[in-house]
């Protein structure tokens, strides 16, 4: 199994927030599944900047934008 890599996950990383769990995958998706949210790397980058993560949010994108975004 591969390690996690935390450059590696910056650098693909499109989260626009200021927040100490990025390029921590496994942090980042802990904190969001907590609060009944997805990661930014759910959603497109000009969805992302709204900062709306909620799954609500991103049920509705993908049925307007149709499949994956």
């Amino acid at each position: 199994m591969k390690e996690c890599s935390e450059k590696s996950n910056r650098a693909k990383c499109n989260c626009s927030y200021p927040c100490s769990k990025k390029g921590i995958c496994c942090e980042c998706l802990h904190y969001h599944r907590s609060n009944g949210q997805l990661p930014a790397c759910y959603f497109p980058d000009d969805i992302e900047k709204t900062y709306d993560r909620s799954i609500g949010n991103f049920v509705r994108l993908y049925q307007q934008r149709g499949g994956w975004l």
